[in-house]
């Protein structure tokens, strides 16, 4: 079964799927990339977890074990044997989440060196919070280091990374050679229009592999089974713009 759309299928982009969708992608690219690169190269699908919370009020970090576990053992030793003057009211308290994404490294075998660091963008990296600042602060290493980045943004929600110049388009992708920088290339697409092609760079004077992003996608979701999983008779999550609905009514 194949997705309705001909490029991105928008219903992937609900947070309830996003999840195993980019970890699925991701692992197709690397093994995409090492059928076209030489054996000087290895790809490695590397990770970075950290706390969230969609309360932003609430400190986001890694929980104090030991005094969780030592409030524990005093509460369950404590019993209340006289009315209290004032009767508390019951809330909720927001609990961080462990988030962890997944992103590839293209390394050179023989120095170990990151040549290229490739990411996927989940919904995390594009609304304010941890996720956010924990990929800006990766990015940013990156893009002040000598290795190059390529950075794949199929959500339509949320704040686009900062990006100066270039067209508005519901997707992007953006290739940012080490040795051209601020310079950077960016390919811009629609919903009704197929993922573009791209060059995934390597060291001077290597040859680029072309990574065609869309039959991987279409890969993934036939594999997934997504048909299966998505009611397109309902609005995808975050929901089309008008003429993108009329179209995909078509």
């Amino acid at each position: 079964m194949v997705s309705p759309f001909l490029g991105m299928d928008p219903y992937l982009e609900n947070p309830e799927l996003w999840s195993a969708v980019h970890s699925r992608l991701v692992v197709a690219i690397a093994d995409e990339l090492v059928d076209y690169l030489s054996e000087k190269y290895r790809v490695e699908v590397e990770k970075r977890v950290y706390f969230s919370s969609d309360d932003e009020s609430v400190f986001v970090g890694i929980p104090d074990v030991a005094v969780a576990t030592r409030n524990s053992g005093q509460q369950a030793k404590s019993t209340v044997t006289f009315p209290l003057p004032v009767q508390p009211e019951q809330v909720t308290v927001p609990m961080a989440t462990e988030v962890t994404e997944r992103y590839l490294e293209i390394r050179e075998v023989a120095t170990g060196m990151v040549v290229t660091v490739i990411e996927l963008l989940s919904p995390t990296n594009k609304r304010p919070g941890e996720g956010r600042i924990a990929y800006l602060r990766k990015r940013n290493q990156v893009l002040t280091s000598g290795s190059h980045l390529v950075e794949i943004d199929l959500l339509r929600g949320g704040q686009p990374l900062p990006l100066s110049g270039g067209h508005r388009s519901d997707y992007r992708i953006v290739v940012s050679r080490a040795e051209q920088r601020p310079t950077a290339d960016l390919y811009g697409f629609d919903l009704q229009q197929p993922i573009p092609p791209f060059p995934v760079p390597l060291l001077p004077g290597e040859e680029e592999p072309i990574l065609t992003l869309q039959p991987l996608l279409n890969r993934v979701y036939e594999k997934g089974r997504y048909h299966l999983a998505i009611d397109y008779g309902q609005p995808p999550v975050p929901p089309l713009k008008q003429e993108a609905s009329e179209g995909a009514a078509e």
